[in-house]
């Protein structure tokens, strides 16, 4: 009598193991599928990172000048397409696009306006800001950013430097005549934490600086190839999880 109490205790020991076990294997697919999940989505791009701008004064503003936030490829007027630097918009607006986004320095970078050298191992975000009249106008306006702005490049050798930031397509025109001319007054600030001033007289080929923001929200890069194994994987749990629920069935 006592052993077959033994066995019956020992079947139904065995089996709430198995079945812990089987909701402890369920519990962990279900966390794994879905932290591979969440990885892999919060790191689809999204672009956003200019968020918004004014023109507030010059002759662009009487004459109706605002702000544009242009999106790559350009859909410039004027010229090859996809292009900026030569004359391609020819617009009374004040003018900006995102450029590479979340980029690890990984050597010192010269800024113009900012704490320069920007250090190396700096995470940053690039954007493109400019003014392109028809014919000598001036332009004072601001842009605002999604993250805080770390310093602005203006100088012409300083823009060459850092086009590795500019890797989107775009076909950046007339080179070594980008920048601004400070000897007829041009001049930009950071105006606060997420903005900067812009203050030109613009003609031809117009006034371009790149502008430099900390890791940016809303501009997160494409998926690492670690990433998508990531979501391999946990696409290999959900079918295994969905194995183990039809044989316990």
């Amino acid at each position: 009598m006592m052993k077959m109490m033994r066995g019956e205790l020992t079947k139904h020991l065995s089996s709430a193991l198995s079945d812990l076990k089987n909701i402890k294997l369920t519990k962990f697919l279900q966390i794994a599928i879905f932290g591979f999940t969440l990885i892999f989505f919060t790191e689809l791009p999204v672009n956003a990172t200019i968020i918004g701008g004014n023109v507030t004064g010059g002759a662009a503003y009487l004459l109706g000048g605002t702000f544009e936030k242009l999106t790559v490829p350009l859909a410039n007027p004027y010229g090859p397409p996809n292009s900026v630097g030569e004359n391609n918009f020819e617009s009374l607006n004040l003018l900006g696009f995102d450029e590479n986004q979340n980029i690890l320095i990984t050597s010192p970078l010269v800024l113009d306006v900012g704490g320069s050298p920007l250090p190396a191992g700096t995470v940053v975000a690039s954007h493109y800001v400019f003014f392109d009249p028809t014919s000598y106008t001036t332009l004072i306006g601001t842009v605002d950013f999604d993250s805080n702005v770390l310093g602005i490049i203006f100088n012409t050798d300083s823009l060459a430097n850092s086009d590795f930031l500019a890797q989107t397509g775009v076909n950046y025109l007339s080179p070594f005549r980008r920048g601004l001319e400070l000897t007829s007054g041009d001049l930009v600030t950071i105006s606060g934490p997420r903005q900067i001033q812009f203050t030109v007289t613009a003609g031809n080929p117009g006034d371009y600086v790149r502008v430099l923001t900390e890791y940016s929200p809303g501009g997160a890069p494409v998926p690492e190839p670690a990433s998508i194994l990531l979501l391999m994987t946990g696409l290999a749990g959900f079918g295994l999880l969905r194995w183990h629920s039809r044989k316990q069935g």
